[in-house]
Protein backbone atom coordinates (compact mmCIF):
# COMPACT_ATOMS: atom_id res chain seq x y z
CA UNK A 1 0.00 0.00 0.00
CA UNK A 2 1.18 3.52 -0.71
CA UNK A 3 0.18 4.68 2.79
CA UNK A 4 1.32 2.11 5.31
CA UNK A 5 -0.19 4.03 8.23
CA UNK A 6 -3.63 4.42 6.64
CA UNK A 7 -5.28 2.15 9.21
CA UNK A 8 -4.09 4.53 11.94
CA UNK A 9 -5.19 7.72 10.20
CA UNK A 10 -8.62 6.84 8.84
CA UNK A 11 -11.74 5.47 10.48
CA UNK A 12 -14.12 2.95 8.96
CA UNK A 13 -16.59 4.68 6.63
CA UNK A 14 -19.79 2.62 6.33
CA UNK A 15 -22.34 2.83 3.55
CA UNK A 16 -25.26 5.12 4.38
CA UNK A 17 -28.97 4.29 4.35
CA UNK A 18 -32.05 6.14 3.27
CA UNK A 19 -34.08 7.17 6.33
CA UNK A 20 -36.24 4.36 7.71
CA UNK A 21 -39.49 6.33 7.53
CA UNK A 22 -38.86 6.94 3.83
CA UNK A 23 -37.56 3.56 2.74
CA UNK A 24 -40.45 1.54 4.18
CA UNK A 25 -42.64 3.33 1.65
CA UNK A 26 -41.08 1.48 -1.27
CA UNK A 27 -39.38 -1.80 -2.19
CA UNK A 28 -36.28 -0.41 -3.89
CA UNK A 29 -32.71 -0.75 -2.63
CA UNK A 30 -31.97 1.95 -0.06
CA UNK A 31 -28.26 1.47 0.68
CA UNK A 32 -26.13 4.28 -0.71
CA UNK A 33 -22.93 2.71 -2.01
CA UNK A 34 -19.56 4.37 -1.37
CA UNK A 35 -18.33 6.82 -3.97
CA UNK A 36 -15.05 5.97 -5.66
CA UNK A 37 -13.33 8.60 -3.49
CA UNK A 38 -14.74 7.19 -0.26
CA UNK A 39 -13.86 3.65 -1.39
CA UNK A 40 -10.22 4.78 -1.80
CA UNK A 41 -10.20 6.13 1.76
CA UNK A 42 -11.62 2.83 3.00
CA UNK A 43 -9.11 0.79 0.97
CA UNK A 44 -6.14 2.69 2.40
CA UNK A 45 -7.04 1.27 5.83
CA UNK A 46 -5.99 -2.20 4.62
CA UNK A 47 -2.85 -3.26 6.50
CA UNK A 48 -1.62 -5.46 3.64
CA UNK A 49 -1.02 -8.27 6.13
CA UNK A 50 1.66 -10.86 5.53
CA UNK A 51 -1.07 -13.47 6.05
CA UNK A 52 -4.38 -12.13 4.67
CA UNK A 53 -6.87 -13.78 7.01
CA UNK A 54 -9.62 -11.86 5.19
CA UNK A 55 -9.02 -13.96 2.07
CA UNK A 56 -9.21 -17.22 3.98
CA UNK A 57 -12.32 -15.99 5.80
CA UNK A 58 -14.01 -15.36 2.44
CA UNK A 59 -15.68 -18.51 1.07
CA UNK A 60 -14.66 -17.62 -2.53
CA UNK A 61 -11.17 -16.61 -1.34
CA UNK A 62 -11.24 -13.13 -2.85
CA UNK A 63 -7.74 -11.65 -3.15
CA UNK A 64 -8.73 -8.76 -0.93
CA UNK A 65 -5.42 -6.96 -0.26
CA UNK A 66 -4.78 -6.85 -4.01
CA UNK A 67 -8.04 -5.18 -4.97
CA UNK A 68 -7.78 -2.81 -1.99
CA UNK A 69 -4.40 -1.66 -3.29
CA UNK A 70 -5.75 -1.30 -6.83
CA UNK A 71 -8.70 0.80 -5.63
CA UNK A 72 -6.41 3.05 -3.63
CA UNK A 73 -4.29 3.56 -6.75
CA UNK A 74 -7.36 4.28 -8.93
CA UNK A 75 -6.81 1.17 -11.05
CA UNK A 76 -10.48 0.26 -11.21
CA UNK A 77 -10.35 -1.85 -14.37
CA UNK A 78 -7.62 -4.07 -12.93
CA UNK A 79 -9.50 -4.18 -9.63
CA UNK A 80 -12.61 -5.70 -11.20
CA UNK A 81 -10.48 -8.14 -13.19
CA UNK A 82 -8.85 -9.26 -9.94
CA UNK A 83 -12.22 -9.54 -8.19
CA UNK A 84 -13.72 -11.55 -11.04
CA UNK A 85 -10.89 -14.09 -10.78
CA UNK A 86 -12.57 -15.51 -7.69
CA UNK A 87 -16.15 -14.19 -7.69
CA UNK A 88 -18.49 -14.30 -10.68
CA UNK A 89 -21.10 -12.05 -9.09
CA UNK A 90 -19.63 -9.46 -6.69
CA UNK A 91 -22.77 -7.31 -7.13
CA UNK A 92 -24.70 -10.05 -5.30
CA UNK A 93 -22.22 -10.58 -2.47
CA UNK A 94 -21.60 -6.84 -2.24
CA UNK A 95 -25.27 -6.48 -1.32
CA UNK A 96 -26.32 -9.57 0.64
CA UNK A 97 -23.18 -11.25 2.01
CA UNK A 98 -22.73 -11.03 5.82
CA UNK A 99 -19.02 -10.40 5.14
CA UNK A 100 -17.12 -13.11 7.04
CA UNK A 101 -14.04 -11.53 5.44
CA UNK A 102 -14.49 -8.49 7.67
CA UNK A 103 -14.75 -10.65 10.78
CA UNK A 104 -11.40 -12.18 9.77
CA UNK A 105 -9.74 -8.82 9.02
CA UNK A 106 -6.58 -8.39 11.10
CA UNK A 107 -7.59 -4.82 11.89
CA UNK A 108 -10.72 -6.26 13.51
CA UNK A 109 -8.62 -7.52 16.44
CA UNK A 110 -8.47 -4.08 18.01
CA UNK A 111 -10.32 -1.63 15.72
CA UNK A 112 -13.19 -1.55 13.23
CA UNK A 113 -12.35 -3.81 10.27
CA UNK A 114 -11.81 -2.60 6.73
CA UNK A 115 -15.17 -2.19 4.93
CA UNK A 116 -14.32 -4.93 2.44
CA UNK A 117 -17.91 -5.57 1.40
CA UNK A 118 -18.50 -1.88 0.59
CA UNK A 119 -15.27 -1.74 -1.44
CA UNK A 120 -16.34 -4.86 -3.36
CA UNK A 121 -19.66 -3.25 -4.24
CA UNK A 122 -17.95 -0.01 -5.26
CA UNK A 123 -15.66 -1.96 -7.60
CA UNK A 124 -18.44 -3.84 -9.39
CA UNK A 125 -20.85 -0.89 -9.53
CA UNK A 126 -18.10 1.22 -11.10
CA UNK A 127 -17.28 -1.63 -13.49
CA UNK A 128 -20.86 -1.79 -14.79
CA UNK A 129 -20.98 2.00 -15.15
CA UNK A 130 -17.70 2.12 -17.05
CA UNK A 131 -18.53 -0.84 -19.32
CA UNK A 132 -15.80 -3.08 -17.91
CA UNK A 133 -18.17 -6.04 -17.51
CA UNK A 134 -18.54 -7.69 -20.91
CA UNK A 135 -19.47 -11.11 -22.23
CA UNK A 136 -16.64 -13.63 -22.48
CA UNK A 137 -17.78 -16.27 -24.97
CA UNK A 138 -15.39 -19.18 -25.51
CA UNK A 139 -13.15 -19.24 -28.55
CA UNK A 140 -13.33 -23.04 -28.87
CA UNK A 141 -16.36 -25.30 -28.30
CA UNK A 142 -15.92 -28.76 -26.79
CA UNK A 143 -19.14 -30.25 -28.14
CA UNK A 144 -20.08 -31.44 -24.64
CA UNK A 145 -23.53 -30.63 -23.26
CA UNK A 146 -24.33 -29.91 -19.62
CA UNK A 147 -27.75 -29.43 -18.01
CA UNK A 148 -27.96 -27.41 -14.80
CA UNK A 149 -31.12 -27.62 -12.71
CA UNK A 150 -31.65 -24.42 -10.76
CA UNK A 151 -30.79 -20.86 -11.70
CA UNK A 152 -29.82 -19.59 -8.26
CA UNK A 153 -26.30 -18.43 -7.37
CA UNK A 154 -24.80 -21.93 -7.47
CA UNK A 155 -26.40 -22.78 -10.82
CA UNK A 156 -25.50 -19.41 -12.33
CA UNK A 157 -21.86 -19.60 -11.25
CA UNK A 158 -21.54 -23.17 -12.49
CA UNK A 159 -23.19 -22.30 -15.81
CA UNK A 160 -20.99 -19.29 -16.46
CA UNK A 161 -17.77 -21.17 -15.74
CA UNK A 162 -18.74 -24.14 -17.92
CA UNK A 163 -19.89 -21.95 -20.79
CA UNK A 164 -16.61 -20.04 -20.76
CA UNK A 165 -14.80 -23.40 -20.85
CA UNK A 166 -16.53 -24.11 -24.16
CA UNK A 167 -19.35 -26.46 -23.13
CA UNK A 168 -22.96 -26.13 -24.27
CA UNK A 169 -24.89 -25.24 -21.11
CA UNK A 170 -28.65 -25.25 -20.56
CA UNK A 171 -30.10 -24.04 -17.24
CA UNK A 172 -33.57 -25.21 -16.18
CA UNK A 173 -35.61 -23.16 -13.70
CA UNK A 174 -39.03 -24.26 -12.44
CA UNK A 175 -40.17 -20.68 -11.76
CA UNK A 176 -41.22 -18.30 -14.55
CA UNK A 177 -38.42 -15.86 -13.68
CA UNK A 178 -34.72 -16.72 -13.49
CA UNK A 179 -32.44 -16.24 -10.50
CA UNK A 180 -33.71 -18.78 -7.97
CA UNK A 181 -33.17 -17.56 -4.42
CA UNK A 182 -31.82 -14.25 -5.71
CA UNK A 183 -35.11 -13.49 -7.45
CA UNK A 184 -37.68 -15.20 -5.23
CA UNK A 185 -36.10 -15.41 -1.79
CA UNK A 186 -34.27 -12.12 -1.22
CA UNK A 187 -36.47 -9.00 -1.00
CA UNK A 188 -36.13 -6.32 -3.64
CA UNK A 189 -35.13 -3.77 -1.02
CA UNK A 190 -31.94 -5.79 -0.51
CA UNK A 191 -31.36 -6.89 -4.11
CA UNK A 192 -33.28 -5.36 -7.01
CA UNK A 193 -34.01 -7.95 -9.67
CA UNK A 194 -32.59 -5.81 -12.48
CA UNK A 195 -29.19 -6.52 -10.89
CA UNK A 196 -29.80 -10.26 -11.36
CA UNK A 197 -31.14 -9.95 -14.90
CA UNK A 198 -28.12 -7.90 -15.93
CA UNK A 199 -25.95 -10.93 -15.25
CA UNK A 200 -28.42 -13.29 -16.89
CA UNK A 201 -28.15 -11.24 -20.08
CA UNK A 202 -24.36 -11.35 -19.95
CA UNK A 203 -24.45 -15.13 -19.59
CA UNK A 204 -26.86 -15.45 -22.52
CA UNK A 205 -24.35 -13.54 -24.64
CA UNK A 206 -21.76 -16.08 -23.53
CA UNK A 207 -23.92 -18.90 -24.86
CA UNK A 208 -25.82 -20.09 -21.78
CA UNK A 209 -29.39 -21.16 -22.62
CA UNK A 210 -31.99 -20.54 -19.91
CA UNK A 211 -35.32 -22.36 -19.85
CA UNK A 212 -37.69 -20.94 -17.24
CA UNK A 213 -41.00 -22.45 -16.14
CA UNK A 214 -39.64 -25.98 -16.58
CA UNK A 215 -39.56 -28.40 -13.66
CA UNK A 216 -37.32 -31.45 -13.76
CA UNK A 217 -38.53 -34.67 -12.20
CA UNK A 218 -41.99 -35.30 -10.73
CA UNK A 219 -44.28 -32.44 -9.74
CA UNK A 220 -43.79 -31.75 -6.05
CA UNK A 221 -46.72 -30.99 -3.74
CA UNK A 222 -44.90 -31.05 -0.40
CA UNK A 223 -45.95 -28.50 2.23
CA UNK A 224 -44.02 -25.26 1.88
CA UNK A 225 -42.64 -26.13 -1.54
CA UNK A 226 -43.34 -23.49 -4.19
CA UNK A 227 -43.58 -24.61 -7.81
CA UNK A 228 -44.81 -22.29 -10.53
CA UNK A 229 -43.57 -24.43 -13.43
CA UNK A 230 -45.57 -24.80 -16.62
CA UNK A 231 -43.75 -27.79 -18.12
CA UNK A 232 -42.04 -30.88 -16.76
CA UNK A 233 -39.05 -32.89 -17.96
CA UNK A 234 -38.12 -36.29 -16.59
CA UNK A 235 -34.72 -37.05 -15.13
CA UNK A 236 -34.28 -39.75 -17.78
CA UNK A 237 -34.80 -37.24 -20.59
CA UNK A 238 -32.03 -35.01 -19.26
CA UNK A 239 -29.62 -37.87 -18.66
CA UNK A 240 -30.09 -39.17 -22.19
CA UNK A 241 -29.78 -35.73 -23.81
CA UNK A 242 -26.81 -34.30 -21.86
CA UNK A 243 -23.28 -35.47 -21.08
CA UNK A 244 -23.53 -34.27 -17.48
CA UNK A 245 -26.22 -32.94 -15.14
CA UNK A 246 -25.67 -30.55 -12.23
CA UNK A 247 -28.18 -30.28 -9.40
CA UNK A 248 -28.20 -26.75 -7.99
CA UNK A 249 -31.75 -26.53 -6.68
CA UNK A 250 -31.01 -25.30 -3.17
CA UNK A 251 -32.53 -26.50 0.09
CA UNK A 252 -36.25 -25.87 -0.17
CA UNK A 253 -37.91 -27.89 2.57
CA UNK A 254 -38.71 -25.40 5.35
CA UNK A 255 -38.48 -26.42 9.00
CA UNK A 256 -42.01 -26.70 10.37
CA UNK A 257 -43.39 -26.05 13.86
CA UNK A 258 -45.82 -28.89 14.67
CA UNK A 259 -47.65 -27.40 17.67
CA UNK A 260 -51.40 -27.21 18.34
CA UNK A 261 -53.10 -24.69 16.06
CA UNK A 262 -50.55 -25.04 13.25
CA UNK A 263 -53.44 -25.56 10.81
CA UNK A 264 -55.06 -22.18 11.57
CA UNK A 265 -55.45 -19.66 8.75
CA UNK A 266 -52.74 -17.08 9.23
CA UNK A 267 -49.77 -19.39 9.93
CA UNK A 268 -47.38 -19.54 6.96
CA UNK A 269 -43.85 -20.44 6.05
CA UNK A 270 -41.63 -17.40 5.53
CA UNK A 271 -40.92 -18.24 1.91
CA UNK A 272 -44.61 -18.34 1.05
CA UNK A 273 -44.79 -14.75 2.24
CA UNK A 274 -41.50 -13.51 0.73
CA UNK A 275 -42.01 -15.13 -2.68
CA UNK A 276 -45.47 -13.60 -2.96
CA UNK A 277 -44.07 -10.16 -2.14
CA UNK A 278 -41.30 -10.44 -4.73
CA UNK A 279 -43.83 -11.49 -7.35
CA UNK A 280 -46.12 -8.64 -6.26
CA UNK A 281 -43.32 -6.13 -6.75
CA UNK A 282 -42.85 -7.63 -10.23
CA UNK A 283 -46.55 -7.01 -10.93
CA UNK A 284 -47.84 -10.55 -10.34
CA UNK A 285 -50.58 -10.94 -7.74
CA UNK A 286 -51.17 -14.25 -5.97
CA UNK A 287 -54.53 -16.01 -6.13
CA UNK A 288 -54.56 -16.24 -2.31
CA UNK A 289 -52.48 -13.27 -1.16
CA UNK A 290 -50.76 -13.23 2.23
CA UNK A 291 -50.71 -9.68 3.55
CA UNK A 292 -49.35 -8.11 6.72
CA UNK A 293 -51.28 -4.87 6.25
CA UNK A 294 -52.94 -3.77 9.49
CA UNK A 295 -52.07 -7.05 11.21
CA UNK A 296 -50.11 -8.05 14.29
CA UNK A 297 -47.27 -10.06 12.78
CA UNK A 298 -45.10 -12.53 14.67
CA UNK A 299 -41.94 -13.85 13.00
CA UNK A 300 -40.52 -17.04 14.51
CA UNK A 301 -36.81 -17.34 13.78
CA UNK A 302 -34.00 -14.86 14.31
CA UNK A 303 -31.91 -15.31 11.15
CA UNK A 304 -31.69 -13.41 7.88
CA UNK A 305 -34.94 -14.85 6.55
CA UNK A 306 -36.70 -13.69 9.68
CA UNK A 307 -35.24 -10.21 9.26
CA UNK A 308 -36.46 -10.18 5.65
CA UNK A 309 -39.96 -10.98 6.92
CA UNK A 310 -39.69 -8.06 9.34
CA UNK A 311 -38.67 -5.62 6.60
CA UNK A 312 -41.37 -6.88 4.25
CA UNK A 313 -44.05 -6.67 6.95
CA UNK A 314 -43.08 -3.07 7.65
CA UNK A 315 -43.40 -2.24 3.97
CA UNK A 316 -46.84 -3.82 3.92
CA UNK A 317 -47.82 -1.55 6.83
CA UNK A 318 -48.24 -4.12 9.56
CA UNK A 319 -49.82 -2.91 12.79
CA UNK A 320 -47.00 -4.47 14.82
CA UNK A 321 -44.06 -6.80 14.18
CA UNK A 322 -42.55 -9.11 16.80
CA UNK A 323 -39.65 -11.46 16.18
CA UNK A 324 -39.11 -14.45 18.46
CA UNK A 325 -35.99 -16.59 18.82
CA UNK A 326 -35.73 -19.76 20.92
CA UNK A 327 -32.00 -19.28 21.55
CA UNK A 328 -30.77 -16.98 24.34
CA UNK A 329 -29.98 -13.35 23.52
CA UNK A 330 -26.39 -13.11 22.20
CA UNK A 331 -23.90 -10.74 23.81
CA UNK A 332 -23.69 -7.22 22.36
CA UNK A 333 -19.98 -7.67 21.58
CA UNK A 334 -17.94 -10.78 20.90
CA UNK A 335 -14.78 -11.68 22.81
CA UNK A 336 -12.35 -11.13 19.95
CA UNK A 337 -9.47 -12.85 21.76
CA UNK A 338 -11.51 -16.05 21.59
CA UNK A 339 -13.31 -15.75 18.25
CA UNK A 340 -11.04 -13.94 15.77
CA UNK A 341 -10.61 -14.71 12.85
CA UNK A 342 -13.75 -16.86 12.93
CA UNK A 343 -17.35 -15.72 12.59
CA UNK A 344 -18.29 -14.30 15.99
CA UNK A 345 -21.34 -15.06 18.07
CA UNK A 346 -22.90 -11.70 18.96
CA UNK A 347 -26.11 -9.74 18.67
CA UNK A 348 -26.79 -8.53 15.13
CA UNK A 349 -29.29 -5.82 14.29
CA UNK A 350 -30.25 -5.48 10.65
CA UNK A 351 -31.67 -2.49 8.82
CA UNK A 352 -35.08 -4.23 8.94
CA UNK A 353 -35.00 -4.30 12.74
CA UNK A 354 -34.20 -0.59 12.79
CA UNK A 355 -37.36 0.08 10.78
CA UNK A 356 -39.53 -1.14 13.64
CA UNK A 357 -39.66 -4.48 15.43
CA UNK A 358 -39.98 -5.93 18.93
CA UNK A 359 -37.45 -8.71 19.49
CA UNK A 360 -37.52 -11.38 22.17
CA UNK A 361 -35.18 -14.29 22.91
CA UNK A 362 -35.34 -17.60 24.79
CA UNK A 363 -38.99 -17.97 23.78
CA UNK A 364 -40.61 -21.27 22.78
CA UNK A 365 -43.98 -21.38 21.03
CA UNK A 366 -46.45 -23.70 22.78
CA UNK A 367 -49.49 -23.29 20.53
CA UNK A 368 -51.38 -21.04 18.17
CA UNK A 369 -54.74 -19.79 19.39
CA UNK A 370 -57.63 -19.05 17.03
CA UNK A 371 -61.32 -18.41 16.61
CA UNK A 372 -63.41 -20.08 13.89
CA UNK A 373 -60.28 -21.46 12.24
CA UNK A 374 -58.47 -18.11 12.11
CA UNK A 375 -55.33 -17.21 14.05
CA UNK A 376 -55.76 -14.72 16.90
CA UNK A 377 -52.79 -15.17 19.22
CA UNK A 378 -49.62 -17.10 19.94
CA UNK A 379 -49.03 -18.75 23.31
CA UNK A 380 -45.39 -19.04 24.34
CA UNK A 381 -43.18 -19.83 27.32
CA UNK A 382 -39.68 -18.79 28.31
CA UNK A 383 -36.90 -21.38 28.25
CA UNK A 384 -33.34 -21.87 29.45
CA UNK A 385 -30.69 -23.61 27.37
CA UNK A 386 -29.03 -26.16 29.68
CA UNK A 387 -26.43 -28.62 28.34
CA UNK A 388 -27.79 -28.26 24.82
CA UNK A 389 -31.42 -28.82 25.84
CA UNK A 390 -34.23 -26.32 26.35
CA UNK A 391 -35.80 -26.37 29.81
CA UNK A 392 -39.17 -24.66 30.28
CA UNK A 393 -39.29 -21.97 32.98
CA UNK A 394 -42.45 -22.75 34.91
CA UNK A 395 -44.91 -19.92 35.35
CA UNK A 396 -43.58 -17.87 32.41
CA UNK A 397 -46.38 -18.56 29.92
CA UNK A 398 -47.65 -15.54 28.00
CA UNK A 399 -49.68 -14.67 24.91
CA UNK A 400 -48.93 -12.37 21.98
CA UNK A 401 -51.71 -11.04 19.73
CA UNK A 402 -51.09 -12.46 16.27
CA UNK A 403 -53.02 -12.23 13.03
CA UNK A 404 -50.11 -13.49 10.91
CA UNK A 405 -47.32 -15.84 11.98
CA UNK A 406 -44.34 -16.41 9.69
CA UNK A 407 -42.16 -19.48 10.29
CA UNK A 408 -38.58 -18.51 9.46
CA UNK A 409 -36.69 -21.32 11.17
CA UNK A 410 -34.50 -22.36 8.26
CA UNK A 411 -34.55 -25.22 5.79
CA UNK A 412 -33.88 -28.89 6.38
CA UNK A 413 -33.01 -30.40 2.99
CA UNK A 414 -33.78 -30.36 -0.75
CA UNK A 415 -36.94 -32.01 -2.03
CA UNK A 416 -36.37 -35.75 -1.83
CA UNK A 417 -38.37 -36.54 -4.98
CA UNK A 418 -35.87 -34.76 -7.23
CA UNK A 419 -32.91 -36.63 -5.76
CA UNK A 420 -34.80 -39.90 -6.02
CA UNK A 421 -35.64 -39.20 -9.66
CA UNK A 422 -31.92 -39.13 -10.48
CA UNK A 423 -31.07 -42.02 -8.16
CA UNK A 424 -28.88 -39.79 -6.00
CA UNK A 425 -28.00 -41.09 -2.56
CA UNK A 426 -28.64 -38.78 0.40
CA UNK A 427 -26.54 -37.99 3.44
CA UNK A 428 -27.81 -38.20 7.02
CA UNK A 429 -29.52 -34.79 6.69
CA UNK A 430 -31.29 -35.60 3.42
CA UNK A 431 -28.94 -33.59 1.21
CA UNK A 432 -27.38 -34.91 -1.98
CA UNK A 433 -24.41 -37.09 -1.05
CA UNK A 434 -21.41 -35.62 -2.88
CA UNK A 435 -17.93 -35.02 -1.55
CA UNK A 436 -16.76 -31.41 -1.23
CA UNK A 437 -14.31 -30.72 -4.06
CA UNK A 438 -15.50 -33.60 -6.22
CA UNK A 439 -19.24 -32.76 -6.21
CA UNK A 440 -20.06 -36.04 -7.94
CA UNK A 441 -23.05 -37.96 -6.67
CA UNK A 442 -23.74 -41.69 -6.58
CA UNK A 443 -25.10 -41.27 -10.11
CA UNK A 444 -21.86 -40.99 -12.14
CA UNK A 445 -23.40 -38.51 -14.57
CA UNK A 446 -24.88 -36.22 -11.93
CA UNK A 447 -23.10 -33.58 -9.85
CA UNK A 448 -24.46 -31.43 -7.00
CA UNK A 449 -23.45 -27.99 -5.75
CA UNK A 450 -24.68 -25.37 -3.31
CA UNK A 451 -27.36 -25.84 -0.68
CA UNK A 452 -28.63 -29.05 -2.30
CA UNK A 453 -25.31 -30.60 -1.27
CA UNK A 454 -24.11 -28.66 1.78
CA UNK A 455 -27.46 -27.68 3.29
CA UNK A 456 -28.79 -24.21 4.00
CA UNK A 457 -25.95 -21.71 3.66
CA UNK A 458 -24.88 -18.35 2.22
CA UNK A 459 -25.08 -16.93 -1.32
CA UNK A 460 -21.29 -16.60 -1.31
CA UNK A 461 -20.91 -20.31 -0.49
CA UNK A 462 -23.29 -21.16 -3.34
CA UNK A 463 -21.10 -19.18 -5.74
CA UNK A 464 -17.99 -20.95 -4.44
CA UNK A 465 -19.53 -24.39 -4.84
CA UNK A 466 -20.91 -23.54 -8.28
CA UNK A 467 -17.44 -22.51 -9.46
CA UNK A 468 -15.74 -25.55 -7.96
CA UNK A 469 -18.39 -27.90 -9.31
CA UNK A 470 -17.89 -26.45 -12.79
CA UNK A 471 -14.18 -27.23 -12.55
CA UNK A 472 -14.98 -30.80 -11.49
CA UNK A 473 -17.49 -31.27 -14.34
CA UNK A 474 -15.06 -29.80 -16.86
CA UNK A 475 -12.24 -32.10 -15.74
CA UNK A 476 -14.55 -35.15 -15.89
CA UNK A 477 -15.86 -34.28 -19.37
CA UNK A 478 -12.38 -33.78 -20.73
Amino acid sequence: MRKATGFLEYERLPESYERADLRIGHSREFVRALSTGDARLQAVRCMDCGIPFCSSGCPVNNIIPDFNDLVFNDQWKTAIDRLHLTNNFPEFTGRVCPAPCEAACTLNIHRDPVGIKSIERAIIDNAWEQGYVVAQPPKIKTGKRVAIIGSGPAGMACAQQLARAGHEVTVYEKNPALGGLLTYGIPDFKLEKSVVMRRIHQMQEEGVVFKAGVAVGPKVTEVGYIDHSEATLSAQELESEFDAVVLAVGSESPRDLPVPGRELAGVHFAMEFLVQQNRRVAGIEAAAPISAEGKNVVVIGGGDTGADCVGTSNRQRANSVTQLEVMPKPPAEEVKDLTWPYWPYRLRTSSSHEEGCERDWAVQTKQFVGENGTLKALEAVRVNLVNGRFEVMQGTEFQIPADLVLLAMGFTNPTAKLLDAFGVEKDSRGNAQAEFGAYRTSNPKVFAAGDVRRGQSLVVWAIREGRDCAAAVDAWLR
